[in-house]
């Protein structure tokens, strides 16, 4: 099997798994991994993460133009920017997923740091977290300031949209986003509790000794 073969099967499994343990729905979301030639694979407009084709998914050149299959998310240039700000991001996940969304929409987050470090997993798998200012969907305004967090930031938290996560590969993207969900449904079940996130000394030791 060819690597670009692997790739469309990579993302169709994961886009199920996805789908299929409540992390999107309908036809939200979208997935990207990069090819070796420096283009990229994505899910198409319109499609359930749930029922994707490995023939059907969008191949863009390195500008992001369709060179074959189905016609792209109109998000597709969320991924553009990660790919181009970051050298060594290998695939990007979009989600609408319900808890970071919910989390999106709060009045009074911190802009530039969205959810507290809760968790050891957390600090190491997303980090910092910054709030990018709300643009309708597919407006290239949302683009630009995206790519502004992309290249210190490989995460960021579109503002009553949801999150966008770029990894080393698309593993590391999942398990990252996965990760991020998981944080913001905890952000949201202590609200009104006193809270005990890890100290800023606790936070370097882990950048110390998992850098990303």
């Amino acid at each position: 099997m060819s690597t670009e073969a692997r790739l469309r099967e990579q993302i169709c499994r994961c886009g199920a798994s996805l789908f299929h343990r409540g992390l999107t729905f309908g036809s939200a979301g979208n997935i990207s991994v990069r090819l070796p030639d420096g283009g990229w694979l994505m899910t198409p407009t319109n499609a359930s993460l749930g029922e994707l084709d490995p023939a059907k998914l969008s191949k863009l050149d390195t500008l992001g133009n369709l060179v074959s299959g189905e016609k792209p998310t109109k998000e597709a240039f969320l991924h553009r920017v990660m790919y181009s700000s970051r050298a060594k991001c290998e695939a990007v996940v979009h989600l609408h997923s319900t808890h970071s969304v919910a989390v999106s929409c709060l009045h009074g987050i911190d802009e530039h740091d969205c959810l507290p470090p809760l968790t050891a997993y957390y600090v190491m798998r997303v980090g910092k977290l910054p709030l990018v200012p709300y643009s309708p969907p597919g407006d290239e305004s949302l683009a630009l300031a995206v790519e502004k967090l992309a290249t210190a930031h490989h995460a960021v938290l579109l503002a009553n949209h949801g999150p966008v996560v770029s990894g080393s590969s698309l593993e590391t993207a999942l398990y990252a986003i996965e990760e991020l969900e998981e944080t913001a449904k905890l952000f949201l079940l202590l609200r009104g509790s006193q809270i005990r996130p890890l100290t800023s000394m606790q936070v370097k030791e882990l950048q110390h000794r998992f850098p990303s």
